[in-house]
């Protein structure tokens, strides 16, 4: 069943921030503006390997690189998301290591066939984790997410619906010039591939997430952060595998035709024990009016579809996702079911189903999931089999994957805390 939602923080889904490689790439690059330095004179990776006073790089733009590091090279470590390389701190050679961002100023008057390093700025991968975490954690506090039902680009005000079934809520995202608007990239599920926006590129049907300052029973947000994306849902059979290749062929029960699913290592995959299976697909036909609500004009048909209503992540997002994605990463997870508590929010049904991986589906499973936009093509952000019973009301489950999977990194995070 397809169904096209618009959603890009998520990621998440992360989270309303530059991406954590990108937001450390100008970080540093943004340090180190003011001495002038020639590109080719300097260059942004990640550690891979130290031997020695020798460090490579892997770069975000040419490959991997060596650079010596002599005795009188400045290192110094500076905090994620500071810009001021005032408020850097020396460190030494011995407390660099693997998967630390570094942005390396070669020595012009090194020897002639050397590569010396002069300064090196570090941003160390523990804080890079820590602050991905608190990012995570302030996505699930103060994070909101559903699918988009109007849009007052004027007003800046955005109206979203959130939940199923007795969950179900509408809840006003107020936007001010202050918002970071972002958007997923086209064919992506990453947060933190998702790009600045204008409110005018968000439209109904599309799923969002937002962070900032909630009212008490979260239906009303003044937001510092939006994200935004288009992706698909799609329903059916699994007709082929190529587990090698990470590839799944679906026939979706909308369009009848084929479709191929990538499935990526950010991919969120559960399957539904049968029994919860029933009880969910019971509980969302008792309230299929309801949840269905806002969203009715997007779907494709009563009959096969999941409508245009089942994003990422934040991120993927995010989510999933991603993202994702993404992936807040609470992703549109703990905004959509903050209100509905309990193992008797569908959301959290989820979230409690057992994971599984590539290599547990097979040929002629039933699967539900939400990827990245495509007609013929898709990657996956989250995955759903053993939905049998959910196929036999569509319109009614349509809403349950649109909230559980937008999510800017922090979906699994949320999952595997319970």
């Amino acid at each position: 069943m397809k169904s096209k939602i618009k959603i890009r923080v998520p990621a998440s889904v992360v989270h309303g921030a530059l991406s954590m490689a990108l937001l450390v790439a100008v970080l540093l690059v943004t340090a180190l503006a003011g001495a002038q330095v020639p590109a080719a004179s300097r260059f942004l990776g990640t550690i891979t390997a130290i031997s020695g006073n020798t460090l490579t790089v892997k770069t975000d733009g040419d490959g991997a690189r060596q650079v010596e590091v002599p005795a009188g090279a400045s290192i110094k470590r500076i905090e994620p998301g500071e810009k001021d390389l005032s408020k850097a701190v020396a460190m030494q050679f011995s407390d660099l290591a693997t998967s630390d961002r570094v942005l390396v100023k070669l020595d012009p008057d090194a020897p002639v066939g050397t590569s010396q390093a002069l300064q090196i700025v570090a941003v160390k991968q523990k804080d890079v984790a820590q602050k991905q975490q608190e990012d995570r954690d302030d996505w699930q506090r103060r994070g909101v997410g559903g699918l988009v039902k109007s849009v007052d680009s004027a007003a800046g005000v955005i109206v979203l619906t959130s939940g199923s079934g007795a969950t179900a809520k509408t809840i006003t995202v107020h936007t001010t010039q202050a918002t970071m608007l972002k958007r997923y990239a086209p064919a992506s599920v990453s947060f933190d591939a998702a790009l600045p926006a204008k409110i005018d590129a968000i439209h109904a049907g599309d799923q969002l997430r937002a962070r900032g300052v909630k009212n008490a029973d979260g239906t009303e947000i003044a937001a510092e952060e939006v994200i935004s994306g288009t992706f698909r849902n799609i329903s059916g059979t699994i007709s082929s595998m190529d587990t090698a290749n990470s590839l799944l062929v679906v026939k979706d029960l909308t369009t009848k035709k084929l479709v191929t699913i990538h499935i990526t290592p950010d991919a969120q995959m559960r399957r539904l024990p049968e029994i919860m299976a029933r009880m969910l697909a019971a509980r969302l036909t008792g309230s299929a009016g309801g949840s269905g609500g806002g969203r009715g004009g997007n779907a494709q048909s009563a009959s096969g579809g999941a409508g245009t209503g089942g994003a990422a992540s934040a991120q993927r997002g995010g989510q999933s996702g991603s993202g994702g994605q993404a992936s807040a990463e609470g992703g549109g997870q703990g905004g959509g079911r903050g209100s509905g508590g309990g193992g008797g929010d569908p959301q959290q049904m989820l979230n409690r189903a057992p994971a599984i991986q590539l290599a547990d589906l097979k040929k002629g499973d039933a699967v539900m999931l939400v990827s990245t936009d495509g007609a013929t093509e898709v990657t996956a952000i989250t995955l759903l089999a053993g939905v049998e019973p959910l196929l036999e009301a569509p319109a009614a489950s349509q809403s349950l994957l649109n909230n559980w999977s937008m999510n800017t990194g922090a979906g699994a995070a949320e999952a595997a805390a319970q």
